[in-house]
């Protein structure tokens, strides 16, 4: 039997069945709010406008395939998670899902930290202003010039992924003549799944320093032993596409384990917990994502509660959206170009884009939703597949949604919740350009990445 696989990743590959669709929805020309960015509706001549933009201006002015940002939305989830955590919380974007020097400056004025895992996205964050003392940077085989650039900048906090590193990290600093704020990054042995958990051996993975065998334990002795090391926590991250906070519960009781054996052995308690991000979008209307005030009061009472048991101070505790933020404010707009229908099964419906622009699909069987955005129709649902014009058979953008029978070439859909990932895991396969960021605010828009050209790839191919 074939195994799906799931939103997350591979190891999720039992949660989604394949061919995992509902039937058509009461009315093709809704827009779901769960999925679309909060400014985005329908004008009086049925065009969608986002930021009080309508799609086929966007569309003239910028071209096709493109990525369209709701920028009030962005900032408006962004305060969210910044409220909902308080001042005795920190949160980091995590720049992976999607970076560019006009969201560290707006994260930045909203008051959220930033997490990076390369140099370029440390680069990109202190271009655009960033304090470096906000940035956390991670990555599990950090070269020796980032880690240098990172110290030398003067990074909040290094987040360290292995025995090697400890040391590659102490020497560097000392090297620098400094010390420098660290955590440790642990696997627990629990991978959350979207509504489940597996709370078995999941150390088989590239990430981290298991708990199991008392290596984490080892870890932490050998940072403290370091005078150019200062150790204030320990780092956890247990998945991605995250609904269910179970998984962080079973995290939370075996990091706080942790620093109770490190209270008891060293005498000293860790200040900060890192939990790390995973929290889920709605990438479709059957998808349930909690609110940012939920998630707070869920993950702070559960490190209250193990942190009383262990008779611990509660230590400061920081989390790491990404998808949360962004994936929800941008969508993807694309002319339709070939539609063909296939007797019995589906219509497949090609786009200007593919899997060039959204890897997701193809990577993880990743659903999506999909609308006809240009106009509204009355005509008949019918089964399709969204498709890219790459030569590649597995290019599928959305793999089954439903679109009015009346679709013709040259109307302009657009795929909701691509603001993470897509943009970051683009890439010029068949040599197609990769497509701009627009951001779209109170009535104007403006590109914040702009379209690649033609030019750009020959500059880079020097013969």
């Amino acid at each position: 039997m074939s195994r799906s696989a799931h939103p997350a990743g591979p190891r999720h590959a039992d949660v989604l069945p394949e061919g995992h669709y509902s039937g058509p929805p009461a009315d093709l020309n809704t827009l779901d709010a769960k999925v679309w960015a909060q400014t985005v509706a329908r004008n009086a001549d049925g065009v969608v406008t986002v930021g009080g933009v309508d799609v086929l201006s966007l569309a003239e002015q910028h071209g096709t395939p493109a990525y369209i940002l709701d920028e009030a939305d962005f900032r408006e989830r962004a305060r969210a998670w910044r409220t909902a955590f308080g001042a005795d919380a920190d949160v980091f974007y995590a720049g992976k899902a999607f970076l560019s020097r006009a969201v560290v400056r707006w994260l930045h004025e909203e008051g959220l930290n930033l997490d990076v895992c390369s140099g370029g996205e440390l680069a990109t964050a202190l271009s655009a202003g960033m304090p470096a003392d906000r940035i956390a940077f991670h990555g599990n085989n950090k070269s020796g010039d980032e880690i240098r650039r990172a110290i030398d900048a003067g990074v909040g906090r290094i987040v360290l992924d292995s025995f090697q590193e400890i040391v590659r990290v102490a020497h560097i600093a000392g090297e620098l003549g400094k010390r420098q704020r660290v955590q440790i990054r642990i696997t627990v042995g629990v991978e959350a799944h979207t509504h489940e958990f597996i709370a078995t051996a999941h150390e088989d993975q590239k990430f981290g320093i298991p708990l199991a065998g008392g290596q984490a334990a080892e870890a932490v002795r050998r940072a403290l032993q370091l005078d150019a090391l200062e150790l204030v926590g320990i780092h956890s991250h247990i998945g991605s596409q995250i609904f269910d906070m179970s998984g962080f519960e079973v995290a939370a009781h075996r990091v706080v384990g942790l620093l109770k054996d490190v209270r008891d052995e060293h005498g000293v308690e860790l200040p900060e917990i890192d939990l790390g991000g995973g929290l889920g979008i709605a990438y479709t209307s059957d998808d349930d994502p909690r609110e940012p005030h939920e998630i707070a009061k869920a993950l702070t009472e559960i490190v209250t509660r193990e942190c009383e048991a262990a008779r611990l101070r509660t230590p400061r505790i920081s989390v790491e959206p990404g998808r949360a933020i962004v994936g929800p404010t941008a969508f993807t707009l694309y002319e339709v170009g070939t539609i063909k229908p296939l007797d019995g099964l589906r219509t497949y419906v090609s786009v200007d884009g593919g899997m060039s622009d959204n890897i997701r699909t193809a990577l993880y069987d990743a659903e999506y939703s999909v609308a006809l955005v240009s106009r509204t129709s009355d005509a008949e649902p019918m089964l399709s597949r969204v498709v890219g014009k790459h030569c590649e058979s597995g290019d599928i953008v959305v793999k089954d949604a439903f679109l009015p029978s009346d679709l013709a070439p040259g109307d302009l859909i657009a795929v909701p919740a691509t603001g993470a990932y897509c943009r970051s895991m683009a890439s010029n396969y068949n040599h197609v350009l990769r497509p701009p960021v627009v951001a779209v605010h109170e009535g104007e828009s403006r590109v914040v990445v702009r379209r690649e050209t033609e030019e750009d790839l020959l500059r880079l191919d020097v013969g």
